[in-house]
């Protein structure tokens, strides 16, 4: 029997780097674009899949959609020529709706297998985007949007950005509103952090208060719920059977496999990141700029932790089962979170409230020092 892997590729062309943005992206390199491509198709080829099938493929980055449907297409063939792809896999491409709005070239991508699109909204209002130094406008989302829908794509995600400098609570629910008159089949909504490195963190002050972000948080749950939205995962919400298949190997100890320089991967037991040199790349050389075969404690921890991002929260048959070590020493925590409204249990299963997803960190700390002192 065949393994389940996710693919990963990371395409770091963007036309503007955004003032928040520290993943590995470079703007104005649209020149190297074919020779990142053959790169790409070399590393994948390099890759020995055997005993794999990928049911998940993700092109992320970064823009993918700057590439164009010729060189996507391209890049998408040779993932189906180098891995076996399951039937019925889900294989999605992010976009930012400004590169995204011409409903052939999209029509193009959907015969060539991509069945999901995730589009970059980030915001309602432009003078938001401007301020974090998005290139697109709320009318290009919605032309977006018409896009895909007249090209067939029937799976459609939105990521939404809040605490955005100067924002509050009511502009953050236009912002929701304005996403869930879109109806998307799924959404993304992040707190901003204001990460070392980014020209926003100059500019860390302007950005609404730790209880601010709280109130837009738990808006963020109650208004999604009531319309159908459902949470399944700490900042990511689904219609039904509508969760993104990819981004749930990361929290299920899925193995995955990254390609391109700064993606990562947790593949034939292996965790391993490509370093983030681009010319290097394209050059051939494969730089690691870290690998480490995952030690019993450390998959114990990483479980607790993921397990605790997602809504359905903690099994402790399946930690049992997969660990051999009783559940039972995390009771009395868990409780005192439960009469305290942070955790909820059902069926065998620990999961946090919205409010405990807010203090998630504190929370998993405890339970993971509780594995450091067995």
């Amino acid at each position: 029997m065949s393994r389940a892997l996710g693919i990963y590729i990371h395409v770091p062309f963007c036309k503007q780097k955004c003032v928040y943005c520290d993943f590995y992206s470079l703007p104005r390199r649209e020149d190297q674009m074919d020779a990142y491509a053959a790169a790409l198709r070399s590393q994948l080829f390099e890759t020995d899949f055997s005993g794999y099938e990928a049911d998940t493929v993700y092109f992320g980055g970064g823009t993918p959609s700057y590439l164009g449907p010729r060189r996507l297409t391209a890049l998408l063939e040779a993932v189906f020529a180098a891995c076996p792809i399951a039937p019925g896999a889900e294989i999605t491409l992010e976009a930012n709706p400004d590169s995204a709005g011409d409903p052939d070239a999209l029509s193009a991508l959907r015969r060539a297998g991509f069945n999901r699109v995730s589009l970059g909204m980030q915001s309602a209002d432009d003078g938001e985007l401007k301020s974090i130094g998005r290139v697109h406008t709320m009318a290009q989302v919605r032309s977006a949007v018409e896009a895909a829908r007249k090209a067939g794509f029937d799976n459609l995600s939105l990521d939404l950005i809040y605490g955005l400098p100067g924002q509050d609570l009511p502009r953050w629910r236009k912002n929701l509103s304005a996403a869930a008159e879109l109806c998307p089949e799924h959404l993304s909504c992040y707190g901003l952090k204001a990460e070392p490195g980014t020209p926003l963190y100059a500019r860390r002050e302007s950005l609404p208060g730790d209880e601010v972000q709280a109130d837009m948080y738990l808006e963020t749950v109650g208004f999604l719920e009531k319309r159908g939205w459902k949470q399944y995962e700490i900042s990511n919400f689904a219609k039904p059977g509508r969760e993104s298949r990819h981004n749930l190997k990361y929290w299920t100890l899925g193995e995955y496999a990254g390609f391109g320089p700064g993606a990562h991967s947790d593949f034939r037991g292996v965790r391993y990141a490509w370093a983030r040199d681009f010319e290097a790349f394209l050059r051939g050389d494969r730089i690691l700029s870290e690998t480490r075969r995952m030690a019993p404690r450390d998959r114990e921890a990483e479980w607790l932790m993921l397990s605790l991002r997602l809504a359905r929260g903690l099994d402790a048959a399946d930690w049992e089962g997969r660990f051999r070590r009783s559940f039972a020493p995390f009771l009395p925590f868990l409780e005192r979170c439960e009469a305290a409204g942070y955790a909820a249990r059902a069926e065998g299963r620990w999961r946090l409230t919205p409010r405990g997803f807010l203090v998630s960190n504190q929370i998993i700390g405890e339970l993971l020092a509780q594995i450091e002192e067995e």
